[in-house]
């Protein structure tokens, strides 16, 4: 009879070592990882001409968002700030988030990355992503 080492973390090791490898595949594809404080909840609709993101960021100026797409990829990003922090007998109360967001999405090759358009009202980011328009066959006539 031998005996066999017990090593309760074993496992645990092994799943660590797969998420590094991961992060490391990641890093690779998509380049510098950026980190966000918080994350704006979306709503992604399709309609026969067009996809439509919408995303909630209260408190987030418009000029501090960032939209862009790049190889397939839809990102949104930006920072809300906030400067109200309720005062009361020597406590402070902050609930709600604030920092830098970052969000991105893939998208299928059927988009017109060129008319993607994006509006930000009452603090509701809404970005406008429409098809490619479909070629219709036609007919082509054989001359004799």
């Amino acid at each position: 009879m031998s005996l066999v080492r017990y090593e309760p973390w074993n496992l645990f090791n092994q799943f660590s070592k797969e998420l590094d490898r991961r992060f490391q595949n990641d890093q690779e594809h998509y380049g510098d990882v950026a980190t966000s404080d918080w994350s704006p909840a979306v709503d992604i609709k399709e309609n026969e001409t067009a996809y439509t993101v919408v995303a909630d960021i209260p408190g987030v100026d418009p000029k501090d968002i960032d939209v862009h797409m790049e190889d397939g990829v839809l990102t949104v990003k930006g920072e809300r700030n906030l400067n109200r922090e309720e005062e009361k007998e020597g406590y402070k109360r902050v609930e709600r988030v604030h920092g830098s967001f970052y969000r991105r999405f893939s998208l299928p090759e059927t988009v017109d990355a060129e008319k993607i358009s994006a509006k930000c009202k009452d603090g509701v980011l809404e970005v406008t992503i429409p098809k490619q328009e479909k070629s219709q066959p036609r007919k082509i006539t054989v001359q004799h």
